[in-house]
């Protein structure tokens, strides 16, 4: 009995194979996705490194030597850019948070609004509606700085704060994804129950559906925090007040008298260090939603 148990087990197939064959070796290219993202990140982050090490640069440093390596003037070129024509760079950040925060938040309430009546309500031309938002989302936005200018200067506002405002409110795009979040988010028998329970259509949008759109809200203003903030050719075409402009327009503007004076490139380029501060720091605070929504679905399912 005992030799037969043993003989069964030499035998026995190899624990986690059906025939006791060997499992089959990785394949030898398993590596090469790998390579390619890891070249796709040195790719986009080289420029961001060479920024951050060229802002350290005095302008002598800056053109005569192309290293990856810290310079020593780091200080000197903060304390240059702030008192350059009486801090109006701090001016142009300000500025660039304005047009981007207040915009984007005002383009994520609209787009919530409209994504939810389009995913949740049936009415006549709904289809018609989202096929334009569509065709708006395929448009690039450069076509559309031109008209826009010509509606403004028509309507009195070019070169104001509102020039630049008022056509980031509406972002094609954003109540797009506000709709398809809404329609997938947003089971249509919570809302029966709550208009069973006496909810009328207002307060069923602020206590049922917003909390539960909340991370698709904020995706959108992300997205169209990052549009405003790097947005160029609208303010430049809108405005011609240097005081009204944007991080953007402002360091091209400077740039341009950089032709003149090189030792005005320091200040650019430390000037484009610290404008994608504020993006670094808003996409790391604004984890937490999708890390909360990734959660809850990990919790319903």
């Amino acid at each position: 009995m005992a030799t037969s148990l043993a003989e069964r087990r030499r035998t026995a197939p190899a624990p986690g194979t059906a025939t006791g064959t060997r499992p089959a070796p990785r394949r030898r290219t398993a590596w090469l996705p790998t390579l390619i993202l890891f070249l796709g990140a040195v790719y986009c982050l080289i420029p961001i490194i060479w920024v951050v090490m060229a802002s350290t640069k005095s302008s002598g440093e800056l053109f005569t030597t192309f290293t990856f390596a810290p310079g020593s003037g780091l200080l000197d070129n903060l304390a240059e850019l702030s008192a350059y024509r009486d801090g109006v760079y701090w001016q142009w950040l300000a500025n660039s948070a304005l047009y981007a925060g207040v915009g984007a938040l005002l383009s994520a309430a609209l787009s919530g609004v409209t994504g939810y009546a389009l995913a949740k309500y049936r009415f006549k031309g709904r289809n018609a509606i989202f096929n334009i938002l569509l065709a708006g989302v395929l448009m690039p936005p450069v076509t559309l700085a031109v008209p826009q200018y010509l509606l403004m200067s028509k309507a009195g506002l070019a070169d104001s704060y509102w020039s630049v405002l008022l056509p980031s409110i509406v972002s094609p795009y954003g109540i797009y994804l506000a709709r398809i979040y809404a329609a997938a988010a947003i089971p249509d028998e919570i809302i029966e129950a709550a208009r069973v329970d006496g909810a009328r259509e207002f307060r069923l949008f602020r206590s049922v559906a917003l909390p539960i759109m909340v991370p698709g809200l904020v995706t959108v203003f992300l997205f169209q925090f990052v549009a405003i903030w790097n947005n160029f050719l609208l303010p430049y075409i809108m405005l011609g007040d240097d005081h009204k402009f944007p991080v953007t327009v402002g360091l091209f503007s400077l740039l341009q008298q950089g032709a003149n004076a090189p030792a005005l490139y320091t200040l650019v380029i430390t000037g484009a260090l610290l404008s994608i501060v504020p993006l670094i720091a808003l996409f790391l605070g604004l984890q937490r939603y999708w890390r909360m929504d990734l959660l809850s679905g990990a919790v319903k399912s």
